[in-house]
């Protein structure tokens, strides 16, 4: 990972927002508490947990990624923003990370993961480990690509073709799999495709009889 990103994540934001799309919908669905805590879990470059900070004045937010060269970029932005007393971050692996040791912090209100699940291999174990971290009426949140099912074959070839050239790989089961994991696990999952299923958004909460 800091060998992909050691030179792009100086135009990452610049480029990718051309393309990951739904995230500032997500961001709008957090919703979190008063006072609440959000983490997001694959922050790069900070620019998602930095947008959480600035639309929700009363939370503390966190941000755990792998990579030492994005987080040295989302750094400079949470300073450059202002908001070095609202924004902590650190180096962790989705697949179990402690926040406890992280942050001090155990549970949160919400978790979310924005166009990460298509990088990480483990997703599932990505998955089920930010579920538990939720604390008592939290929500996960996720944003990624979907399968383009509803869109032109070419497209969907050549979209592909060059995710993979950055090691992304949508995961075409998803919808599926966090259905069957949502109810193993007593949460209710809302999946809402977007544009004609280039991607999705995804929320899970504990479903009435596990709140």
């Amino acid at each position: 990972m800091d060998r992909m990103y050691r030179r792009q994540r100086h135009i990452y934001d610049l480029t990718r927002k051309f393309y990951l799309l739904g995230r500032d919908a997500l961001i709008a669905d957090l919703a979190p508490p008063p006072g609440g805590r959000v983490l997001e879990i694959g922050c790069g470059t900070g620019r998602n947990v930095i947008l959480a900070a600035r639309r929700y004045r009363e939370i503390a937010a966190y941000g755990v990624d792998v990579s030492d060269q994005m987080l040295t970029t989302a750094r400079a932005n949470v300073e450059r923003a202002g908001l070095s007393h609202r924004v902590m971050l650190a180096r962790g692996d989705a697949r179990n990370f402690d926040p406890a040791a992280l942050f001090g912090v155990a549970a949160f209100d919400r978790v979310f993961i924005s166009y990460a699940l298509s990088m990480i291999p483990p997703w599932r174990e990505a998955v089920a480990h930010a579920a538990g971290l939720l604390a008592p009426g939290g929500s996960m949140h996720i944003v990624d690509f979907g399968d383009q099912a509803e869109l032109p074959k070419v497209f969907q070839a050549s979209l592909r073709r060059w995710l993979e050239l950055f090691s992304v790989h949508p995961r075409l089961s998803l919808e599926s799999e966090l259905d069957a994991f949502a109810r193993s696990a007593g949460f209710d999952l809302e999946f809402r495709p977007l544009y004609r299923r280039y991607a999705f958004l995804a929320t899970l909460k504990p479903g009435a009889r596990a709140a």
